[in-house]
Formats: structure tokens, C-alpha cells, sequence
């Protein structure tokens, strides 16, 4: 038998239209689609090697610099138009405490601030302050590996980080210093940059209850607990160690509180002893700095807009007379 197909005979008649071929099929377009790449360019949706440990972290935390930016802009739609610019610096604090103390200490704080608040995001630490003159050293200089900054250049940054931030839909924009030396540039700055926004809706506050908290308002706390004005101290001695302690333990040298090393202004430890420092009394101490802080934020912000209100907020604290060489402590 003759192939039909082969002869074109595959009953097909005599004159017969010959059928079209099948039409093909267009995959279909699931309407989920465009969501899921939306989601995964946004960082919502893990890709993949990333664990969903890791997503949730990211989703949760309140460090600027944990954010992507489309997390960062979803965060401000939300609420969150609170910006904490954590101050510290880079400065000796004799010889059990390490050169970040600052640093480590008011980013710790901000946080547990910002969570407490609600509605607040913590931008990245100003490390790099004013700590004395460089050439010839003077106050922390005097110490190796302190690194200090000009007046004029720590002003000029602070005041770049708070514009970018407004920039960005900050609208209450918190100057939280760790470091007693600098106090009074922040009230400075805030001033200078509330004027110039008087206009808009954004303020610049400097609340002197965060730093008020850690100095006086510690060493009463202090006393309560049985622990005297010569172990308390102003910088590297009881109160600061005790906060390091409860915030980062792993930045003490904890093996020379309990030797016969020497602790006075001659290794750069002033007005106390930190051999009774502990972790306990380190964490009242923590717990007032962010309370009074979080209801002086909050008072500030509830106050609303006006130019007197920010001049207000810039008030400085009144902080009891030092030595220059301890000026620039805790």
C-alpha cells in the first residue's frame, strides 16, 4: 500500500481546501506575576540564599543603615518621621574601656529609644567630634588613638546629616550626644537649622535630658545604691565602665578591674574608680537614659512646630565645672 501521507492522499478529497495548521498557544500570564517582582525589587520577598530570619530582621529593624531605600521610604509612609542622629566619638577611655565606647554606647541607647518610640528610625553615629586640638594635642589627643575633628567641620556635618535626613521626609530630626564636649554645638546647630526651616513643618532638637540621664542623673542613682562620688567619677571610672558593662561588655578589659592596675588622670581616667563597676547597676543606669529620653522625644515632638518650642528644645544642660582635661569626658 501507497503512503498516503507521502502522496498527499490522506483522505483528503479532490479540490478540498487544506486545513490551516493549529493555532499556537500563548503561555498564560499569571496575574500574580508583575506582584511578586514588584515585592522582590522592594526587599519584601526574600531571594534566594537569603533565610527568612534575615527578612524579618531587616523588616524590623530601626538602623537607617539596615534599610534599603525602598524599605526606608515605605518606613516613612508609614509614621516613621522621627530621624535619631546618635553622636559619639572616638576618644580614650583609659585603660579598660575601649576607644568606640562612645560610639557603641549612644548607638545601643538610640535604638532601644527608637523602638521605644514607635515611629523613629536611627541614622548612622557621628563618630568623628571635636576632642581637642591635634597639633600640639591637648585634652583626649594626648592619648593615642583618639581622632578629633575641628569645631567648624563637626557643625558643617551634623548640619549635612540633618538636612539630608529633612531632605528625605524626616520631619522631627534628634541630636542624641553621648560625649559632654560637644553639647553645646548641638544646641547651636539645632538653633541655626530651625530658624532657617521655620517655614516648613521639620525641627531640629537637641534635648539635653538624654545626656542630663547618663551624668547626674546616673550618679544619683549611684549614690542610692551605696556607691561614693570618688569611684563614680566623670569619664573611665565606675558610672561609664558600669554602662559599657550592660551595653558592651566585650569593649571592657575586664581583667584589669580586678588587678592592681592604676586608674587615675595619668592613664586617662578622671574623678573615680571603675574596680566596682558591674553590669547590673550599668543596666539601671541604661534604663533611665532611655526613659527620660524617650519622654522628652516625645514631649518635644507633641509640642508641635513653633520656632520657641525648638529654641526650647535646644537648651542645653547645665553641667557642673571641669578641668579642661576632663571636659570632654563621658
Amino acid at each position: 500500500m501507497r503512503d498516503k501521507c507521502a502522496t498527499g492522499e490522506a483522505g483528503a478529497k479532490a479540490g478540498a481546501r487544506p486545513r490551516p495548521p493549529p493555532a499556537r498557544r500563548q503561555p498564560a500570564r499569571h496575574p500574580i506575576g508583575p506582584l511578586l517582582v514588584w515585592l522582590c525589587l522592594a526587599g519584601v520577598l526574600a531571594p534566594a540564599g537569603r533565610s527568612a530570619a534575615e527578612v524579618t530582621a531587616a523588616a524590623t529593624s530601626v538602623s537607617l543603615e539596615d534599610l534599603t531605600w525602598p524599605e526606608l521610604r515605605a518606613a516613612l509612609r508609614q509614621g516613621k518621621t522621627v530621624a535619631l542622629i546618635p553622636v559619639g566619638g572616638t576618644e580614650q577611655s583609659g585603660p579598660a574601656l575601649a576607644l568606640g565606647k562612645h560610639n557603641a554606647r549612644v548607638k545601643a541607647l538610640a535604638e532601644r529609644i527608637a523602638r521605644e518610640l514607635g515611629n523613629a528610625i536611627v541614622a548612622p553615629v557621628i563618630a568623628y567630634v571635636p576632642e581637642g586640638a591635634i597639633e600640639p594635642p591637648s585634652s583626649h589627643m594626648r592619648f593615642a588613638g583618639t581622632l578629633s575633628v575641628p569645631v567648624p567641620v563637626f557643625e558643617a556635618t551634623l548640619e549635612a546629616a540633618a538636612r539630608s535626613l529633612r531632605a528625605h521626609g524626616f520631619r522631627d530630626i534628634v541630636l542624641l550626644g553621648d560625649h559632654g564636649g560637644y553639647q553645646a554645638q548641638l544646641v547651636q546647630v539645632a538653633a541655626k537649622l530651625n530658624r532657617a526651616w521655620a517655614a516648613s513643618a521639620a525641627r531640629v532638637w537637641a534635648p539635653p535630658e538624654y545626656y542630663e540621664a547618663s551624668t547626674r542623673g546616673f550618679a544619683r542613682l549611684l549614690r542610692e545604691h551605696g556607691y561614693r562620688d570618688d569611684e563614680i567619677g566623670s569619664h573611665a571610672a565606675l558610672s561609664d565602665t558600669s554602662l559599657q558593662l550592660a551595653l558592651a561588655p566585650g569593649m571592657v578589659r575586664q581583667e584589669l578591674l580586678g588587678s592592681g592596675a592604676r586608674f587615675d588622670p595619668s592613664v586617662g581616667v578622671y574623678g573615680g574608680d571603675p574596680r566596682r563597676a558591674n553590669a547590673p547597676m550599668g543596666q539601671l543606669g541604661a534604663d533611665l537614659i532611655v526613659q527620660q529620653s524617650v519622654a522628652a522625644v516625645r514631649r518635644l515632638v507633641a509640642r508641635g512646630r513653633r520656632p520657641d518650642s525648638a529654641s526650647d528644645s535646644a537648651r542645653g544642660p547645665t553641667l557642673p565645672a571641669q578641668p579642661e582635661e576632663e571636659r570632654s569626658s563621658n
